[in-house]
């Protein structure tokens, strides 16, 4: 899980997001580690929101483009 946050496709980050998650829930960490799982976590969400995202626009492209091509 030391993997830069920046280099991690969507599902890499969605699956350490969900480990993070449930070492959280687990508890038992020290505040330190707690605080860097926290700040990890926050980091992973918002890769995995980036990769939604750019996913987001290419469908509503090709639908645009799809439009586009029909209508002639």
């Amino acid at each position: 899980m030391n993997e830069p946050v920046a280099e991690l496709g969507y599902e890499a980050a969605r699956d350490q997001l969900a480990e993070v998650v449930k070492m959280l829930e687990q508890g038992g960490l020290d505040l330190d580690h707690s605080l860097a799982l926290w700040e990890r976590g926050e980091a992973l969400a918002e890769r995995c929101e980036e990769h939604l995202a750019g996913a987001r626009a290419r469908v509503e492209k090709a639908l645009s483009h799809a439009d586009e091509s029909g209508s002639d």
